[in-house]
């Protein structure tokens, strides 16, 4: 593994930090970790990234381990990426590269699987290069063409086909995706979204609300597919609950464009949920790196939740903080100015705290308005009277025939629903508590 830092007149190293990231990726890929080095340059060869010095020193110290690959933890250019491997002869790949294989390995829907294939090819389009045979366009007409188009000009021609009919086929997947939200919307429930860095223990927190049973791996990127399942809380709400993808520092810009269908669900939940491990000494800039995504897709307006998440692995340090949420708050928040959320501590593992988040989501998630309606609902329609009883707050039932008259208050997305049975106008109430009775 080779590391890579751009300093500056203030730079602080994290060397050290990255090196122990990329080596857990590359655990996660299946590679084994046979020998590390790292450079800190005021600015990056346009060739090799490296300095001439430090590329031999790579080469020597890949040769006397043996190691059949070079990972890199910088995004490299086609030219870098080929220099590099000509004069390391062997395979070198970048972090961008890295990750990519990592999803390649664990997606698995359908959409998750185009998701990878379209960044992978995304990825892949600039770098073919030294294939084929001379060029062949010689010349313009009848009779005056070459033999054929070379396999490289193939090549691109097949992969760009492929990307347009991927990127159509992930249209259709936001299509499907948008209708099942608007069918999601047109029941009242609030859909609050798991977002947190990889591997800060988001899964293993949604098993313990909903039971279920989601893959909960210590390796980074267990969940690439979200899940959604209904929670209820304490005050009888019923919400949808949803797993997404883990992020990470420099999450590469082609996976942010080929996950948008996923990460939408993020930027249109009622409340975040953002889960930090605040056993790691690299929470504060995990979280910042957090706050960095959830900006980039337009989530950042969304109320949060700080979910301070492994809390049964906090060991008494000197160096740091108590174990009290303010100031287990102010150190994850430290990278991460003007930012203030609501915190619970909670341990996903044992249940520790998971109470305290409840009553925290229900202060939290937003209440929709209550409006007085009347309803003539046909007696046969037993979903629609279900609905208002266990979403509505009821006043009045009464049964004449084949019909129901009920008097309620409703939510807007419900009284939308039940408009075809209203007999009279409805008006704001003010006291928005539900129940049920």
């Amino acid at each position: 593994m080779v590391g890579f830092e751009i300093r500056s007149a203030s730079h602080v190293s994290h060397a050290e930090e990255f090196l122990a990231e990329l080596k857990e990726l590359a655990a996660t890929a299946g590679a084994q970790v046979l020998a590390s080095i790292s450079q800190s340059r005021h600015k990056a060869d346009a060739a090799t990234l490296f300095g001439r010095g430090k590329v031999d020193e790579i080469k020597a110290l890949a040769e006397s381990v043996g190691a059949d690959l070079v990972i890199v933890d910088f995004d490299l250019s086609p030219t870098q990426q080929r220099n590099l491997e000509k004069l390391l002869d062997t395979k070198v790949i970048d972090r961008t590269q890295l990750i990519l294989d990592i999803f390649a390995s664990r997606a698995r829907t359908r959409e998750g699987r185009l998701q990878v294939e379209l960044a992978q090819l995304n990825y892949l389009l600039p770098r073919l290069s030294g294939h084929g045979v001379s060029m062949s366009r010689l010349g313009g007409g009848i009779g005056t063409r070459g033999p054929g188009e070379t396999k490289l000009e193939t090549d691109r021609r097949r992969i760009q086909g492929r990307i347009r009919k991927i990127e159509s086929n992930i249209e259709k997947v936001r299509a499907g995706r948008a209708l099942h939200r608007q069918q999601r919307q047109a029941v009242p429930l609030a859909t609050i979204a798991l977002v947190g860095y990889t591997n800060a223990g988001k899964s293993t927190l949604f098993n313990r609300l909903t039971q279920a049973g989601v893959l909960a791996d210590r390796k980074m990127f267990a969940t690439l597919d979200p899940t959604v399942r209904a929670l209820q809380l304490p005050s009888r709400r019923r919400v949808l609950l949803s797993d997404t993808v883990g992020f990470i520092r420099n999450l590469p810009t082609s996976l942010v464009h080929a996950f948008r269908a996923t990460l939408e669900e993020v930027a249109d939940a009622a409340l975040i949920l953002h889960v930090i491990d605040v056993s790691s000494e690299q929470a504060p800039a995990q979280t910042a790196q957090v706050f960095k995504v959830l900006n980039e897709i337009g989530a950042s307006g969304t109320p949060q939740i700080l979910v301070l998440n492994k809390s049964d692995q906090l060991v008494p340090n000197p160096d740091r903080p108590a174990t009290d949420p303010a100031a287990l708050t102010r150190n994850v928040l430290r990278e991460s100015p003007n930012v203030e959320h609501a915190s619970v501590l909670i341990s996903g593992l044992t249940g520790a705290g998971i109470a305290d988040l409840l009553r925290c989501i229900d202060e939290t998630l937003p209440e929709e308005a209550l409006a007085f309606g009347h309803y003539r609902i046909p007696a046969g329609d037993g979903a629609d009277i279900a609905r208002v009883h266990a979403d509505g707050r009821v006043f009045s039932v009464e049964y004449h025939d084949d019909v129901c008259e009920i008097e309620a208050a409703v939510t807007a997305t419900l009284g939308k629903r039940l408009e075809r049975f209203a007999v009279d106008s409805t008006e704001p109430v003010e006291n928005p508590v539900r129940n049920s009775v």
